[in-house]
């Protein structure tokens, strides 16, 4: 390290601690000398040590390294050895943990130690010879753009001045043979090698002196080679038989046109974030004390009330107060119906109100609205690296002096051979020029790009470049019941009273303990009693029994509702429902036995339905044709669950499943040999989503949930989860292809311009081609539809 680094670390307690975490960073390669503050909980640590060494021996020494993560617009990169030389600045900030640099977004994400001065990072940035810039928060409007020249003219004028270079040439395919005068020539050529191709010229002289190369720097090499060529043999020779000019000219003119294409192709796979964004209305109607004015979005504030009319957009999260109506939420989650809305409904901030004014009380604002989040899980996804990437950085980060090893090999072979140095030098020029490595720095970012856009605007949301990976080999996809294959609203259907009780008693009860909580099953009990006009008991000091149920004091004595192991564990008497609960579980539903202490015989039982999802039916039809197996993982009794599977046409059945076990479960799964995907919407399914190669959440479920997955599903469409591993596959199918193209083109273009079979200017167009085709290929992903 040039400079001391400095870092946090969280858990230290005393003194042992201090001098634990000094031994263990002593012990790191690359550290010599290790210090630790106890007061300041800091370790200062000298030597040119990796920090993500230093901070895995923190985390190993059983502490922690307190950190945070920022992003940076970077400006002014061309190839993959351009973001390899950003993050390689980066990485050697002082308190810099790990560093990753997008060539196609032109971002970089860097995680520092709380505490290191986000400053640092640009100045390394800039050191390294690039631009680097905050980006706007999430949710904030870039400003307006000034007028200025369309960005193609430098193209247009290049190719202008390039087009009566090479027309001797064409011509000479046509049997005619001239030639322009030489001074002509010097003076189309010089105007773009060193007006419109000082880019090149900048940039490689910024790689040159950071000690590492670039794109540009071979092309500034390459067409000065020919240029100087060309300068050389018209001043000192009467009557050249050829100059080169052209060849330096219409490769800076390809070049030029290619980075003009790329940029353009770019600009589409980020459409996604900019239709997003475009759903920010930019002013809201607040209605204060009975008057409606015009307020900009940034001075609404959460329980201010909002008033939409039809036809407008919903500027921020809400719940309606009044009125009723159909949103349009389409770019949000991918749903083509409206849905209804009604008081005390959640409106989605960018969902187009319909028909039918609404008046609403805001939820969220800012950076916290619904779509905030989402435009930020959809441009992390794009900024971040797919493992596959590891490679192409690998490759990159030798390929410039490889390159430039291979031309002065091609020069010294081809003088020593033939004697002619025109020819050496061409072909020289031409291994230089062919050799761009720009379209292996963007093979795997423009998929990830185009695949996660067209993700989000079906209701996809990936939050990683892993995930996305990830999700083409899944082999076995566990669903969660309740919410995730069924609406998660069950109802009371059917409450069966043991003899000697009745029904109003068995409800009462039952009632009386459920009441203040917001379980489903409780609101479906509380529901029940309402609607039969029974009065719940008055309970007290309720337990809720995860995974089995719930128990209180009711007139003095234990009362238990919940599942069969709860009376199994406390040994209460079923056998005089056993007949009616057989029959109630073989029908699907959700038995809960009602039972008191004092006897440990059931009071009676209620039964639950829920009703299976309409596309549920579908989503593993879908999965089953792609060999896909499916498993429910459940913690209702097995006569429900198997029941609601067989008439989904699921695999395997796992019933009775605690929520501390489901991820215990996932795990054996796993160790079966398939990639698992698990798909819930709970909180207690979070561990368990965490435990899975990808988690799956359902926007519909809890935050927990969502936060914990890879991928969130938009809408609680189970037969999105298809749709998902669909498109991740034509994803990573195009990163292949990608990745293929890519290498061939250096593989094969490089030996034929060492031959001598390419001169320059078909090596600039096929350079070009590269990239171009490279993005155009991942474009092609945004053709993608869920399938029928």
């Amino acid at each position: 390290m040039t400079a001391p680094l400095s870092i946090g670390i969280e858990g230290m307690t005393c003194a042992s601690c201090a001098a634990r975490v000094e031994k263990v960073l002593r012990q790191v390669p690359g550290v010599t000398e290790a210090s630790v503050n106890l007061a300041t909980e800091t370790a200062t640590v000298e030597g040119d040590a990796d920090p993500n060494a230093v901070r895995q021996a923190i985390e190993k020494a059983g502490f922690s390294v307190p950190a945070e993560s920022c992003s940076l617009d970077i400006s002014g990169m061309t190839c993959a050895s351009c973001s390899a030389r950003v993050e390689k600045a980066l990485a050697k900030v002082p308190g810099v943990l790990d560093a990753s640099v997008n060539l196609a977004t032109e971002r970089a994400t860097v995680t520092l130690a709380r505490g290191t001065p986000a400053a640092a990072l640009i100045a390394a940035v800039e050191r390294a010879g690039y631009g680097a810039a905050f980006p706007l928060p999430t949710g904030e409007a870039a400003p307006a753009p000034r007028p200025t020249l369309p960005d193609w003219w430098p193209v247009a004028l290049a190719m202008a001045l390039s087009l009566p270079l090479i027309a001797p040439m064409l011509a000479g395919l046509a049997g005619a043979h001239w030639m322009l005068p030489g001074w002509l020539q010097l003076a189309l050529a010089t105007p773009v090698q060193f007006w419109l191709g000082a880019r090149f010229y900048r940039a490689g002289w910024k790689a040159l002196i950071a000690g590492s190369g670039n794109m540009d720097l071979l092309v500034a090499v390459g067409t000065s080679a020919a240029y100087g060529l060309s300068v050389y043999l018209l001043l000192t020779r009467a009557d050249p038989a050829h100059l080169y000019f052209e060849a330096s000219a219409v490769v800076i003119s390809l070049v030029l046109l290619g980075k003009w294409l790329e940029a353009r192709a770019k600009r589409q796979t980020t459409e996604a974030i900019r239709a997003l964004q475009a759903l920010r209305p930019l002013t809201a109607r607040v209605r204060h004390d009975g008057v409606d004015r015009d307020l900009p979005i940034d001075a609404i504030r959460v329980g201010d009330v909002v008033v939409i009319r039809p036809g407008e957009r919903v500027p921020v999260d809400a719940e309606v107060l009044e009125g009723a109506s159909q949103v349009d939420e389409s770019l949000l989650t991918g749903e083509s119906l409206p849905v209804e809305k009604q008081p005390g409904d959640a409106l989605t901030g960018g969902a187009i109100n319909a028909h039918g004014v609404l008046v609403a009380r805001t939820t969220a604002v800012g950076t916290e609205t619904t779509l905030a989040r989402i435009i930020r899980l959809v441009e992390n996804a794009q900024a971040a690296k797919a493992p596959i990437q590891r490679l192409v950085d690998r490759v990159s980060a030798v390929f410039v002096p490889v390159v430039m090893a291979i031309a002065l090999l091609t020069f010294l072979g081809w003088w020593a051979a033939s004697g002619d140095t025109e020819r050496a030098i061409l072909n020289a020029v031409a291994v230089l020029v062919i050799a761009c490595p720009c379209a292996l720095g963007l093979a795997t970012p423009t998929a990830i790009m185009a695949g996660t856009g067209v993700a989000a605007r079906h209701g996809i949301l990936i939050k990683d470049a892993e995930a996305l990976e990830l999700a083409h080999r899944i082999g076995t996809v566990v669903f969660d019941k309740t919410g995730t294959l069924t609406d998660g609203t069950p109802h009371v259907a059917a409450c069966v009273a043991a003899p000697g009780h009745d029904r109003a008693e068995v409800l009462a009860l039952a009632a009386g303990l459920q009441a203040g909580s917001e379980h489903p099953l409780a609101r479906a009990v509380l529901a029940e009693a309402t609607a039969a006009g029974i009065a719940p008991v008055a309970a007290r000091a309720q337990e809720a029994l995860p995974g089995r149920g719930i128990a209180g004091d009711v007139a003095g004595g234990t009362v238990w509702l919940g599942n069969r192991r709860l009376m199994d564990e406390n040994a209460v008497d079923t056998a005089e429902l056993e007949t009616q609960a057989a029959d109630l579980e073989a029908a699907g539903r959700t038995v809960s036995w009602l039972a008191r202490a004092r006897d440990r015989r059931a009071l009676g039982l209620l039964a639950f339905g829920d009703a299976v999802k309409p596309t549920a039916g579908q989503a593993v039809a879908k999965l089953t044709a792609h060999g896909v197996a499916t498993v429910m993982l459940t913690g209702d009794n097995r006569g429900a669950a198997q029941t609601a599977a067989a008439a989904l046409g699921i695999d395997r059945v796992l019933a009775e499943v605690l929520p501390g076990d489901k991820a215990a479960h996932v795990g054996a799964l796993k160790a079966e040999g398939a990639t698992v995907a698990m798909v819930g919407d709970g909180i207690n399914d979070a561990p368990a989503l965490a435990a899975a190669d990808v988690g799956i959440a359902m926007s519909s479920g809890s935050d927990v949930a969502m936060h914990t997955a890879g991928i969130t599903l938009m809408r609680g469409d189970p037969a999105l989860v298809a749709d998902a591993i669909d498109i991740s596959k034509r994803t990573y199918a195009k990163i292949r292809q990608n990745l293929f193209w890519a290498f061939v083109y250096n593989v094969v273009g490089i030996p034929l311009a060492a031959l001598g079979f390419l001169n320059p200017v078909i090596a600039g167009g096929a350079m070009a081609f590269s990239s171009v085709s490279v993005v155009t290929n991942a474009l092609t992903l945004k053709r993608w539809r869920p399938a029928a």
